[in-house]
C-alpha cells in the first residue's frame, strides 16, 4: 500500500572540531542515544504497527477524527484539545482539563503526542502498550472526553462520509466502524507525528549540526548519567522509578505514585523547551529548575548553574521539525448524529 511521506530536514550550525565531535558522537551512541532515521524505510520499521499498518487512507481519516470534537460527550473536546499540535503537542496547563472544565483527578499533566510512537509504554503509569490502545482511554475518561464506546460509534456511523472513508481505508465495502477501528486510525495518524531535529543530524554523523555549547551540554548530559533514563530514539519512554536519590519537592501536587511498582513513564525530551510545564504533575514551569530537580532526585547530584545552562542549550537542539498538518474540514453532522451533552 502507498504510505505517507514524512519530511526529514535539519539546519546546520557552526560547531567545534570534527575529531572531538566524532568522539562525542560515538560516545553518545555507546550511551544508548539513537537518532530518528532519515531514511524512510528505516523510519517505518520503528513507527509502523504490523497489527495496524500505516496507510495514507488511515492517516487522513485518523487526522480528521483526531480533530473531531463530536467524539466527546459535550461535542467540544477533541484529542487535539489536550494534545495541541500547534503548541508542541500539549495543552500548556499543569493538569489536563476536560469535560465540564474538570481537571485530571490525580493532577496529571498531558504528555506530548509528538514522538510518542517511540515510547515503549503509554500513559504516565504505562498501562497501554501502544498508541492504538492509548487512544481508547481519553475518549472514555470522565474528566476528559467523557464519551462511551456507543457514543463514539454512533457519531462515526451516523456520518456517511466517515463510513465511506473507513470502507476505503480497510478495503471492506461492508464495514461498519467499531470503537476500536476509530482508535486504530487515530493511532495510525499519531504514529506519523515525529519531529527530526539537528540532534538527529548530528548523531547521523554531521558534526556541524550542533553548536559548541550544545555539544558541551550533550557531554554533560551523558557524563552525569541523564542517559540512564533518557535514552533511545525517544530520549525517554520507558518505565523507571521516581524519585530515586532524593525527594521530589512538589510531590504533594496531586496523588500520583506511579504504577503498582512505583514506576513512572519517562517523558521524551524531544521538543522539551516547547512542552512546559514539566513532570507528571506539571508542577515546574522553568526548564532550568526542572534540570536541577532531576539531578537531585534521580542522580543524587547538585548540578552547577553552568552545567544546567549547557544542558538547556543541548535541549534546544532537540526541538524538531513538525510534520505539516493541515486542519481538516470535517463532514457535516446528520439527523442521527448524537447531540452534544454538556452535563
Amino acid at each position: 500500500m502507498k504510505k505517507i511521506t514524512l519530511a526529514v530536514s535539519a539546519v546546520a550550525v557552526l560547531g567545534i572540531g570534527a575529531s572531538a565531535a566524532d568522539a562525542l558522537i560515538a560516545k553518545a551512541k555507546q550511551a544508548g542515544l539513537k537518532p530518528i532515521p532519515e531514511e524512510k524505510t528505516a523510519l517505518y520499521k520503528l513507527i509502523d504497527n504490523p497489527k495496524n499498518p500505516i496507510t495514507d487512507e488511515k492517516v487522513e481519516l485518523g487526522k480528521k477524527l483526531y480533530f473531531d470534537p463530536r467524539l466527546s460527550k459535550s461535542g467540544l473536546i477533541s484529542c487535539n484539545t489536550c494534545h495541541n499540535l500547534a503548541t508542541g503537542g500539549v495543552d500548556g496547563v499543569d493538569a489536563a482539563t476536560g469535560h465540564m472544565w474538570r481537571h485530571n483527578p490525580h493532577h496529571l499533566n498531558s504528555p506530548t503526542v509528538y514522538n510518542a510512537v517511540f515510547a515503549s509504554r503509554q500513559f504516565w503509569d504505562g498501562r497501554s502498550p501502544d498508541l492504538e490502545d492509548q487512544a481508547q482511554g481519553p475518549m472514555q475518561a470522565q474528566p476528559e472526553m467523557a464519551a462511551t464506546k456507543q457514543h463514539v460509534t454512533d457519531v462515526v456511523n451516523s456520518i456517511p462520509e466517515y463510513v465511506k472513508a473507513f470502507k476505503r481505508a480497510y478495503h471492506n465495502p461492508k464495514m461498519k466502524p467499531t470503537f476500536k477501528d476509530v482508535a486504530d486510525v487515530v493511532g495510525a495518524f499519531e504514529r506519523t507525528l515525529v519531529t527530526p531535529s539537528r540532534y538527529d543530524k548530528y548523531l547521523e554523523g554531521c558534526p556541524k549540526a550542533l553548536s559548541k555549547e550544545e555539544k558541551e551540554g550533550l557531554k554533560i548530559f551523558i557524563d552525569k548519567g541523564c542517559v540512564s533514563c533518557h535514552n533511545g530514539v525517544a530520549l525517554g519512554g520507558t518505565m523507571q522509578p521516581f524519585p530515586v536519590a532524593g525527594k521530589y519537592k512538589y510531590a504533594n501536587v496531586g496523588d500520583f505514585k506511579g504504577d503498582k511498582n512505583g514506576l513512572v513513564k519517562v517523558p521524551t525530551l524531544r521538543n522539551i523547551l516547547e512542552t512546559r510545564p514539566y513532570f507528571h504533575n506539571g508542577a515546574v514551569w522553568n526548564i532550568e529548575e526542572a534540570i536541577k530537580i532531576m539531578g537531585e532526585t534521580q542522580l543524587g547530584i547538585k548540578l552547577t548553574d553552568g552545567e544546567v545552562k549547557k544542558i538547556k542549550a543541548f535541549f534546544g537542539a532537540l526541538t524538531g521539525k513538525k510534520p505539516y498538518v493541515r486542519y481538516p474540514a470535517l463532514p457535516a453532522s446528520m439527523e442521527k448524529t448524537p447531540k452534544p451533552d454538556l452535563n
